[in-house]
């Protein structure tokens, strides 16, 4: 899983909706299906998709198959995103106007 997959996942309104729902807790499809206005058969391709980014996990129960949140989905995503605010602020205290706490209070006028 690489955290282009995961965006491209939740690129869909659909899949977020699906993400959303799952975040309350474990569901199967029909209960899925039966909270949007989208079929069955469609919830279960979102599923699909959302089990190969590896956001989702299945289990079975009986004959029913029952789909959560996988506790690390997100995680390469989250690596992704993380690494632009390091970027962030390794630029801003590389910046010559960035005291890093130290110094001026800047509010207070210079004499």
């Amino acid at each position: 899983m690489t955290y282009i997959n995961c965006i491209k996942a939740l690129s869909n309104d659909s899949r977020r909706a699906i993400v959303e729902g799952l975040r309350q807790g474990p569901r199967s499809v029909n209960e899925l299906a039966g909270a949007m206005p989208i079929s069955q058969p469609a919830v279960s391709q979102h599923l699909r998709v959302l089990m190969e980014a590896g956001l989702v996990q299945c289990r079975h129960q009986g004959t029913r198959h029952i789909y959560s949140v996988r506790p690390d989905g997100l995680d390469e995503l989250r690596r992704y995103i993380e690494s632009y605010w390091d970027d962030v602020l390794d630029a801003f205290a590389g910046h010559p106007g960035a005291s890093g706490g130290q110094g001026e209070d800047p509010s207070e006028e210079q004499a």
